[in-house]
Formats: C-alpha cells, structure tokens, sequence
C-alpha cells in the first residue's frame, strides 16, 4: 500500500477504533456538569468538550484494541457499531495518534484547573490506560474491571464538577455515586455477552469469574442501587433515578442466562447502546428543567 493511500486507510482504522457512537457517552457527561456546577460557555467548556468526544474515547478504545487483539479475532460481534478487530499494521499508529491527539488537550485542562481537577483528570486517564495496557490490564482483575469502566464515563463527569471548583454538595455527589453504580452494572453485563472468547483468549473479567446468570444478576443489583441513591438527590433532580427502568427492564430476561449461550446477552447490550441515547435524552429534558427553576 502506497504513502498516499495508506492514510485514509489509517484515519478509518483511527475513527472506527474510536466508536463513533460512544462519543457521547463521555462528552456528555463533562459538558452537563460542568455547565450545572457553574461553568459558563467558555473556552474551557469547548476545549473539555472536544476532549471528552473523540481524543478521550481515541485512546480509550484504541489502546483496548490494540492490546485486546487475540480476543476480538474470536469474538463474532467485534466489526461493527461494538468494535472493530483492529489491523495489526495500525497498532503502533493508533497508540501514537492516541497519545499525541490526547497530550494538548491534557495540558490544557491541567492549567485552566486547579490541584482538584488536576487530580481527577489523571486518576481518569490512568484508569483509562490501566484498563487495558499491559502490565496492568485491569480488565482482567474481576470487579476492579467494572470500577475501572465504570470510571472511564462517570470521571468525566467528575472532572467537570472540579474544574469548576465548585464545592460538591449532596445532590452532586448522589448524582456521581449513582453515575459509578450505573456504570459498573452497565460493564459487568456487557461482559457477559463475552464469556466465551474471553475464556478462549485467557482473559479473565467479571463474567467468566463469577459466570454468565451470576454477573447479570449483580448487574440487576446496582442498576436498582443507582436509581435508590438518587433518592439523596432532592427534588427534582431524584427523578433521573427512574431512568434506571429501561435498563433493569432489558437485563432481567437474561438473569438464568448458561455460561454456554452467554452470547444471546448481546441481544439485550444491543438495546443498551440505543437505550443510552433515549435516556440521554429524557436527562437532558431534567436538566434543563433544573436550569430554568433555580
């Protein structure tokens, strides 16, 4: 393959390794709460923004596919909107672009923050490459692997509550602890769909420790926690425990799920990816509601 056609066969491999379709998920999540801490619409907003929604997710993805190679070449659902199987010819690419598209970005937020937000941007991007680089592979220590992701998406939330510097008050830290407890159900039953290439491949995690029905039980349980805790939340803004429902409602018929058909969870992740932007949705729709009655 020649210089020149070689790279936008590269930038494809780039941005599918990014999961267009999760950009959201994380950017999201900054944007609202450091816009309900007290951010403006300013510099800082755009620039955390624009992190959270492609270089965040660049290297968060990327660095798992590169190093989760030999298990996506068994799993049959990687090569869509889930994940590609990434061309070992892009792996060293993809680090550095990961790395280099990310540093900028870092260094900004680093100064416009203070030891607070300094603090919680590096415990972000740490569980952001611990999660799968090797040495560490935390998604393969199980439960340690739901807290790391479950961190990957309530962090950036977190951080935009701390660059702020605003101070975090009951109804902020209910809405993070029920963020985390979402985020943890919401890995641990993805990882069901996995058991078995994951077994094939060596690869430990939540799922093939405890089994298939066991994991999408426990994910029952905090899906359920994540909705009581933002009872702490106050009015309105405990409503947002009712968007639990959808996703207690689309794992409980895989709760005797075998070990052995594991991968009919996929059908029920599948709906999780669309289920993210409905609740998405509606959550935008409470807090706009919070904006215009303080």
């Amino acid at each position: 393959m020649s210089a020149a056609a070689s790279v936008p066969a590269a930038a494809r491999q780039l941005l599918a390794s990014s999961r267009p379709l999760s950009w959201i998920n994380t950017a999201y999540p900054f944007a609202a709460a450091y816009l309900l801490a007290g951010g403006g619409v300013d510099l800082a907003l755009v620039v955390g923004t624009l992190f959270f929604l492609v270089p965040y997710n660049l290297l968060m993805y990327g660095v798992n596919d590169v190093f989760d190679h030999e298990s996506d070449l068994r799993n049959p659902r990687k090569g869509g909107v889930e994940g590609i199987v990434l061309d070992r010819r892009w792996h060293a690419v993809t680090l550095w672009s990961a790395g280099l598209l990310a540093l900028p970005f870092v260094v900004a937020l680093l100064l416009w923050g203070g030891l607070a937000s300094a603090v919680v941007l590096v415990i972000v991007l740490a569980a952001v490459v611990g999660y799968s680089a090797p040495g560490l592979r935390l998604k393969e220590r199980p439960v340690l692997d739901s807290i790391t992701s479950s961190t990957h998406f309530m962090g950036p939330a977190a951080f935009g509550l701390a660059l702020t510097g605003a101070p975090v008050g009951v109804s902020a830290a209910a809405s993070l602890a029920a963020f985390f407890l979402w985020g943890m159900a919401s890995h641990a039953f993805g990882a069901v769909q996995d058991v078995q290439p994951d077994r094939a491949a060596g690869i430990g995690s939540i799922a093939t420790v405890i089994g298939a029905a066991a994991t999408v039980r426990l994910s029952i349980v905090l899906y359920a926690a994540a909705g009581l805790v933002m009872l702490l939340a106050g009015w309105p803004a405990m409503l947002a425990g009712l968007l639990v429902l959808p996703y207690l409602l689309s794992t409980w018929p895989f709760r005797s799920l075998p070990d052995e058909h594991a991968v009919l969870a996929n059908r029920g992740w599948r709906r999780f990816l669309w289920l993210n932007l409905l609740t998405g949705f509606l959550l935008t729709q409470l807090l706009i509601w919070i904006a215009l009655t303080r």
